[in-house]
């Protein structure tokens, strides 16, 4: 016989266990002429409310935890008042939905989808956000999931006042992943946000495909930016890996690395920009195995960019290869810690490989004389193959004062690393 102590406890824990049983998440059906904000006021956290196909034209406030799952991708229309929705509580999921028609004034920064400060853990995914000012503004928000949406701005006005695709801001571990986003000012806009992982995002049509400023240790990868004014922009960061972008046809640069520290930029393709690579104060890089091809300048290096490793990527078929201004060579390729076959490919080296171990004999120099002549009179390049022009680059080679400084890469590796690299040629921005 149990004693009565045990028989209370036992009641007791029975009788919790009915109430948690009785707390489970409930279901809300929302049809068409039956306002959603009504149906927020009466849900408990942990609810799910299942929107059906139609038009709501309302602006919504989400202040507890609430699942807001569209059924046959119902349309929220803010009619152009403020935030179509504003996310104002933790553990927000939004998905299926199709969410336009925020406010338009850009100091008020109206957005389809408002994540505000505290709304942690935040999910969106498979949503179309459309003709608002911003698609997505996240501020001070931790671990929130942007995931597979479709995001278009007010294309029919200038691209200057338009507002962001995603605006992440003083943030935490995001994860942004699967999303097409065009025809806004900046398609992901990133400041003070850190451990964020980018991947896998169409980033098209805008001013910059992205653009970070003072955020540190995230990922970018597998993402596509293409035919906007510069692909990839990052500037005042370190610690960042930026690994198997494509950025093409963009009309100034493919990649900006700006005041960048301690980060790896590997195995990127930059093809058909005007600038592949716009190098600037920066220190401390590694830059390995990127394909930079077609573009008119394929790397322009400035303002003391240096201390950087800079190996085995290919310099095929831009109309100059290195754009650099410096007060002494920077060398490229170097082998470190007994490594070998580590030069870059330049297609347009002339030297020769005797002893067959697939890297040049003679230095590669990208701003030597016959360069310099190229970038200020382009008409040279009808007479490359011509003895004057050869006779030139000699000369430039045994008169030392001809010479300026240079990227100097010792041991350029004869054949290129990336053997399809003809696929990306003709990506020029139209």
């Amino acid at each position: 016989m149990k004693p009565p102590g045990a028989i209370t406890l036992l009641r007791t824990l029975a009788l919790l266990l009915l109430c948690l049983g009785g707390a489970e998440a409930k279901t809300w059906r929302v049809r068409p002429g039956e306002a959603i904000q009504a149906v927020i006021a009466r849900a408990e956290p942990g609810d799910v409310l299942e929107v059906e196909r139609g038009v709501y034209d309302e602006s919504l406030r989400i202040d507890k935890p609430l699942t807001l799952r569209g059924i046959g991708r119902p349309t929220l229309s803010g009619g152009q008042r403020g935030d179509t929705i504003r996310v104002a509580a933790t553990d927000v999921i939004l998905e299926g939905l199709i969410v336009r028609d925020s406010g338009h004034e850009l100091k008020a920064q109206h957005a389809g989808i408002y994540i505000q400060p505290g709304s942690h853990r935040a999910v969106v995914r498979r949503c179309d956000l459309v003709y608002n000012l911003f698609g997505l503004w996240i501020e001070k928000a931790d671990e929130v999931r942007i995931e597979h949406n479709l995001i278009t701005g007010l294309r029919d006005i200038n691209s200057s006042q338009r507002g962001n695709g995603i605006q992440l801001y003083n943030s935490q571990r995001a994860r942004i992943v699967g999303n097409n986003i065009s025809f806004v000012r900046d398609a992901l806009y990133v400041d003070v946000s850190h451990h964020a992982e980018f991947r896998g995002n169409r980033l098209h049509h805008s001013r910059y495909g992205t653009h970070y400023m003072n955020s540190y240790y995230n990922l970018w990868e597998d993402n596509d930016s293409y035919l906007n004014r510069g692909g990839l922009a990052l500037m005042e960061v370190r610690d960042q890996t930026v690994r198997r972008n494509r950025t093409w046809g963009n009309s100034d640069f493919g990649i900006m690395l700006r005041t960048l520290q301690d980060s790896v930029i590997e195995d990127n393709i930059v093809a058909g920009n005007n600038r592949g690579f716009f190098i600037y104060d920066v220190e401390y890089a590694t830059l390995r195995g990127n394909l930079v091809v077609d573009n008119h300048v394929g790397v322009h290096l400035s303002a003391g960019s240096t201390r950087n490793v800079v190996q085995r990527n290919d310099f095929i078929a831009n109309r100059e290869q290195v754009r650099y201004v410096g007060a002494r060579d920077e060398r490229w390729g170097d082998a470190r810690d007994g490594e070998r076959g580590q030069g870059n490919h330049w297609a347009n080296y002339l030297g020769w490989d005797r002893n067959g171990d697939g890297l040049g004999d003679l230095p590669y120099e990208a701003n030597e004389l016959v360069d310099r002549l190229q970038w200020r009179h382009p008409s040279v390049k009808l007479l490359m193959g011509s003895p004057a022009v050869q006779a030139l680059r000699v000369l430039g080679q045994q008169f030392p004062v001809l010479r300026v400084p240079s990227v100097v890469d010792a041991h350029p590796a004869m054949q290129p690393q990336h053997k399809n690299w003809s696929e990306w040629r003709d990506k020029q921005f139209r």
